[in-house]
Parts: structure tokens; sequence; C-alpha cells
């Protein structure tokens, strides 16, 4: 029996441990660790956000986790050492044939000046409910939702929170007191798709929604409430930000990292060290940090560990996903998304419409029955 260790039970290492569950069961020994005791879908921060849904009841929780072959273990990682592919923890050490590192994206809120004391994020559980918990309190004024850094999650998820609290503000009756302004570094809000970048800037001018692109929030000051540009400040009376993202410590210290993330083949998701590969949001593969991505990357590993004991022709990493989009009013747009399409990549959008919302929800109903027997 070889040793499979998964760091990390997000998209990637849910998938992958499945796969290896489904296929090499007889052949593998998996061990997956992660430091939570739950999974949460990330659209279901804008759920938690804008009070649809609670914390526990988005929780998946990982003891219901029962796949032949596969055993979980919560534990945070604290050591690895890529060459002899040992993990150590804060419980145990273990030893792999296949390591496969899939621990994600950090949030720093301290790298921007003053974000930690006087903004707010909802890209974190615990930063949705903060800010939940804020909005009521909100009375009308400037909004500022600034794109901090890039790369960072899941690109839409910026422009699903400033139309989400277009509505919610209409429904409280003050939207006409409120200005909403966002910012990003980005030339377009889906860069791969102009297609989708442009109906999201169509759906923004229509609810009088200020974009500026290709400038970015370097601090804020929090008693003053202003937003500190290269050249400019700008006041705000509330202020959102989408945290920048970093590699966890962890990585770094393992000396697997380049420029920032884990340097992999972006066709093997191989690390320079053999039997070591990386996935999802902590890997630098040439493709944006979401999900759905670091499924289809769980897809490729399973592909390279059933190759190496196996043998065969293992199919590479073809970068293809699929995005909802949500578009406020109960529009949600789709957008399929192929990075390594002959050509170059595709990213056609399909609605938006109430009908893609239902497509939607059958996505995270599928995973659930997938990973966790929901």
């Amino acid at each position: 029996m070889r040793q499979v260790v998964i760091l990390g039970a997000g998209f990637g290492g849910l998938e992958l441990s499945t796969l290896l569950s489904d296929r090499l069961a007889d052949e593998v020994e998996v061990t997956l660790i992660d430091e939570n005791d739950a999974f949460t879908l990330g659209f279901s921060k804008l759920d938690i956000l804008f009070g649809h849904q609670t914390r526990d009841e988005v929780r998946l929780p990982y003891q219901r986790l029962v796949k032949r072959g596969v055993e979980f273990r919560q534990e945070t990682v604290l050591s690895i050492d890529p060459q002899s592919r040992r993990v150590g923890t804060d419980k145990a050490a273990y030893d792999a044939d296949f390591l496969v590192v899939a621990l994600g994206a950090d949030y720093d809120l301290t790298a921007t000046p003053g974000f930690v004391e006087g903004g707010f994020e909802y890209y974190s559980i615990d930063g949705a409910e903060r800010l939940r918990d804020e909005l009521p309190r909100f009375r009308g004024g400037k909004v500022l939702l600034a794109v901090l850094s890039i790369p960072f999650k899941c690109p839409p998820a910026p422009y699903e929170g400033i139309l989400l609290l277009h509505d919610y503000l209409v429904g409280r009756g003050i939207r006409d007191a409120t200005q909403l302004h966002v910012v990003t570094p980005q030339p377009a809000p889906i860069p791969v798709s102009p297609e989708a970048s442009q109906a999201v800037e169509r759906t923004m001018a229509a609810r009088n929604i200020e974009y500026t692109t290709r400038r970015r929030v370097y601090g804020i000051d929090p008693a003053g409430k202003v937003a500190h540009f290269k050249d400019h400040d700008e006041p705000f009376d509330l202020f959102i930000g989408i945290p920048v993202h970093r590699v966890p410590d962890v990585l770094v210290k393992a000396g697997l990292t380049e420029n920032g993330w884990v340097k992999v083949d972006p066709l093997t998701l191989a690390t320079p060290f053999p039997g070591v590969y990386a996935l999802g949001d902590c890997a630098e593969t040439g493709i944006p940090k979401a999900g759905v991505f670091a499924e289809s990357a769980a897809r490729a590993v399973a592909d390279e560990i059933a190759a190496s004991i196996r043998g065969g022709r293992p199919r590479p990493y073809d970068g293809t996903g699929l995005c909802f989009v949500e578009m406020g009013d109960g529009q949600v747009g789709r957008v399929d998304v192929h990075f390594r399409a002959d050509g170059g990549p595709t990213a056609p959008m399909l609605g938006p419409g109430a009908e893609y919302a239902a497509e939607k929800a059958q996505f995270g109903a599928i995973r659930r029955a997938r990973w966790f027997d929901l």
C-alpha cells in the first residue's frame, strides 16, 4: 500500500481524496489533514453576509467524510520536508510516498495599513459575520469596496458582493443615500472573459455603481475614514476590502515557494521534488485561484498518482472550471472556462437568469453529496 498524504481539505483535497478512494482504494492509504473541523463552500459566505444562512447551516463537518481508504486528521501542519516527503503536525509525523500540498492561501489583513482597525472583509466566515452585523448600523454615505492585491480567490466575488449590497440597501430604503464605488488593480472584472466582464460592468453601471480599474488602495486612515491611493485620498463611510492573499508560512519555510507561491509544473502540478505535488490556491499554475480550478487540478494529480502506480499516460491539467456569478435581483450568470483550449482560453457566459441560480444550488448539492454523503 502506497501512502498518500494530502495537506488541506478544501476543494482540491476533498476531490483528490474522493478520486483516490474511488480508483485506488486497494493500492493506497490516504491521510487527509486539515486544521479545521468543517468545510464551507466559498459562495456560502455571501449567504452568511446577507443573513440568508448561518455559519452552522453552511458548515460541512469533516466527521461526515467517510471514504474507503481515507482517514481524516484534524491537525495543524507545522513542518514539511519535501525531499523526504515527511510532514510534522501538532500531533504526529507522517511519511508519504506521494505528498500533495493543498493548503490554500491565507489572508494578510495587516499588509494594508489601517485595514485591521477600520475595514471589513467577507472572504472569511468571521469577516462575513462581522460585516453582516455592521450593515444594519449603516445609515448611508459612501461605501468603498477595494481589491487590495492580486492574485485573489474567486475573481467575481468583489462584484457579487457590491451587487448584492445594492439589493440590500434598496431593501432598506437607503440606496439613494449611498454611493457605491469598486476599485481594483485589474483591467476588468473577469479578465479571461470579456463577455462576462462586460455584463458585470453593464449591471454595475445600471445600478449607478462607480467602477475604477487599474488602481489600488495602499492603506486607510480609520479615524479620518480616508483611503490612501498612490496619488490621492478618498473618503469613505464604510470600507470593504478583498484582503491581500499570501501562501501559508509553512510552505515558505519548506522551500517550496518561488515568487510568493508554490512552484509547480502547470500541466502535472508536480513540484521540483519527486513525489510532491501542489494544487489549488497555494500553487502558481497561471490560472486564477478558485475552488473549481483546485477541483479540476485534483483530477490531474489523481491521474499522476495512478500512472505512477499502475503505469500509463496521465492526462495533463486542462484548466477547466465553471463559475457562477451573482448579478443581483435573483439573477445568476454562468461562465464556462477552459484555460488551455486550442487557440487560447475560452470563457463564454450564459445568462444571467434565474435558471442559473438553481444550477448554482445544484452545484453545491452535488459536492455535498459526493464529499460528505449529505
